[in-house]
């Protein structure tokens, strides 16, 4: 799936980071210094060397700091944690005091299918973070925002996955969202074909259902934001539309925006007007 986090929040490309030291210590039993700001640069979480994230935390943190999990695109077989790079500044220029985990997952291949694999390394990574939060010194509540693929795997990993409610909210830009929508399975798109086959395009409709945020959603979701563009010509617009018409009807919290004549990522007013409504959500919903 094309990658969009390339131009994706270009707007806040100017704000530069703060500076900042780096702590190699990873004693559990010593901990960070919470007064002093700390990155960490491929942090492994597994064997794989795809199994890595960046973790930047704020100065003066608590048990209480919120940390933003941001999962990048890439039809589940490309991509990199590089990718959610200009997100990354953002959250950091909007939410100086929230940490941030930017992770890397293993890719699939024709050997290796997305699912469970890429849901796995999800829950790997939260398991970590959890075991390590007097070390790292945050809350062990997250929150997810996705791209494309990545926010088909947020959206998942947080509606199926999270059996001990550890996510507060899920942002999906562009994610697909239900591999039964016949305006998914007829797409005549090659590029679409071949992702699709990533999931099994020949799948019965229950492992269809299972891999699907849309047949996955219960009433106890977390608060759900939801960006789509109406020219996208990997998702259809009916992805974001039916999800929506799902959490409203469970009553989930949530809130869903349409670019008319947006594709699979937008620039301009369309990205301005992303950036505030992400950010009040956060603020209402996270931070």
């Amino acid at each position: 799936m094309k990658v969009i986090t390339h131009y994706l929040f270009i707007l806040f490309l100017a704000f530069s980071f703060v500076s900042c030291s780096t702590d190699d210590n990873n004693n559990l039993d010593t901990g960070l210094n919470s007064s002093e700001y700390y990155q960490e640069l491929n942090v492994s979480y597994g064997p794989d060397n795809d199994q890595k994230f960046d973790i930047y935390l704020p100065a003066n943190r608590n048990l209480e700091t919120e940390v933003m999990i941001l999962v990048h695109g890439g039809g589940w077989s490309a991509g990199d944690k590089n990718d959610m790079n200009e997100l990354r500044n953002y959250i950091r220029s909007e939410f100086p005091d929230m940490g941030i985990v930017n992770i890397n997952y293993r890719l699939a291949d024709e050997n290796n299918q997305p699912y469970p694999m890429q849901l796995n390394d999800i829950t790997s990574v939260i398991n970590l973070l959890k075991s390590k939060q007097d070390y790292y010194v945050i809350d062990d509540d997250f929150a997810f925002i996705g791209v494309s693929a990545g926010a088909h795997l947020s959206l998942l990993w947080s509606y199926a996955f999270d059996t001990d409610n550890n996510i507060d909210m899920v942002c999906s830009i562009v994610g697909p969202t239900n591999f039964t929508d016949p305006a998914y399975l007829n797409n005549t798109n090659p590029d679409l074909q071949v992702l699709l086959n990533l999931y099994g395009v020949d799948a019965t409709t229950a492992y269809l259902e299972e891999v699907s945020p849309f047949h996955r959603v219960t009433a106890t979701a977390p608060p759900t934001i939801l960006f789509y563009g109406g020219l996208d010509p990997l998702v259809p617009t009916t992805q974001g539309t039916d999800m929506r018409d799902k959490l409203e009807t469970l009553g989930v919290t949530h809130q869903f925006t349409l670019y008319p004549n947006a594709g699979h990522g937008w620039v301009g007013l369309d990205l301005l007007d992303t950036s505030i409504k992400l950010k009040a959500f956060i603020e209402t919903h996270f931070d």
